[in-house]
């Protein structure tokens, strides 16, 4: 029988460096996923292997409204779903994130499936999960539009297309997750392959355009979304004789060049009703409300920005929506039925 141990220790290690890597890149800023101030509450979206960490069919859905007072600032849609399954005894999570984005004249869509395989080890259960999906990204040229006035470009600078263009590519991902009785932690990487999207304009001139058939030029543009490494955590701290808790969590985000550091600390109380605030370093400080009823839940967040860009906005706001269903992993009673016949 071959032992499992040396995998386990090597993939803690693995952990452990990537975890390091993401705390300590140094950086300011990164372009890419969201960061959610509901990011809690969403965990799919940041990895892949939170799929089927509870014993719910968990669907999750939310926008967030960026900046608003600005014209063209980010606008986000997400929607998750997950669930845990077994199959042949082994028990596995599996899950669908959907995202669509718009900032400017850019607008993308990734739709992404996860499958993570789950197994018992230092007192908790452990998921390692992939992610495939694909990744749709689009520009608006035809809405390009350029001052007489401006210095610094010209209406015909080839760098800046002219038509609305599009295109897709593979997209991927990894993750492992753990879950202990009173705390989460998990990593992951999304864009692992680095996806990159071709943009071909028919009406591109220049150094970089390429003889079409007609002979046209056809000038070619790219989008890579970069890959990026993800830890977050989160804990539960019961306060003593009362209904309340403690649920304290931290997301980090790098991509090697720029990393994002989020923490939260939210109080619940009798498992229906939440309330919190947020941190994201260098970047804004938050309030949520939430409540939690017969598996419906609600959640609601504002960010006031700690940047110069708050002379320009309002802040950002985000509102997420969902439903758990619980299932039963018990045999008993499972399929059973008598049935009774007169012979």
């Amino acid at each position: 029988m071959i032992s499992m141990k040396p995998v386990i220790h090597t993939i803690l290690r693995a952990m452990l460096v990537m975890a390091v890597v993401a705390i300590a890149t140094p950086g300011l800023k990164a372009q890419g996923d969201a960061m959610l101030t509901h990011y809690w509450a969403v965990p799919t979206y940041y990895n892949p292997a939170a799929a089927g960490d509870t014993d719910n069919i968990r669907l999750r859905g939310g926008m967030r409204m960026q900046w608003v007072g600005i014209d063209g600032a980010p606008r986000t849609f997400v929607g998750a779903a997950d669930m845990p399954f077994k199959f042949l005894g082994k028990k596995f999570g599996t899950g669908v994130v959907i995202q669509q984005e718009s900032m400017g004249l850019f607008r993308n869509l990734t739709v992404n499936a996860q499958i993570g395989y789950k197994f018992k080890f230092l007192k908790g259960e452990f998921t390692g999960a992939l992610q495939v999906g694909f990744f749709n990204e689009q520009f608006k040229g035809s809405e390009v539009y350029i001052p007489d006035d401006d210095d610094f470009h010209e209406s015909t600078d080839d760098a800046i297309p002219s038509t609305d263009l599009a295109g897709n590519a593979l997209d991927l991902g990894i993750g492992l997750f753990y879950i202990h009785k009173r705390f989460k932690a998990g990593l992951s990487m999304l864009h692992a392959n680095n996806p990159t999207v071709t943009f071909t304009s028919e009406n591109g001139t220049g150094s970089g355009s390429v003889a079409g058939g007609d002979g046209e030029t056809a000038k070619k543009y790219q989008f890579t979304a970069k890959r990026a490494l993800y830890f977050t955590a989160e804990g539960n701290i019961p306060i003593k004789n009362t209904l309340f808790e403690v649920i304290p969590s931290l997301l980090v985000r790098s991509d090697f060049s720029f990393t994002d550091v989020a923490v939260t600390g939210r109080v619940r109380y009798n498992k229906l009703f939440t309330a919190g605030i947020g941190y994201r370093y260098d970047d804004a400080l938050s309030i949520m409300l939430g409540a939690e009823l017969k598996g419906i839940f609600i959640s609601y967040s504002y960010d006031y920005h700690l940047s110069d860009i708050s002379r320009a906005s309002s802040g950002s706001h985000e509102i997420f929506a969902g439903y758990n269903l619980k299932l039963d992993f018990s045999e008993k009673n499972r399929n059973k039925h008598k049935s009774i016949r007169i012979m």
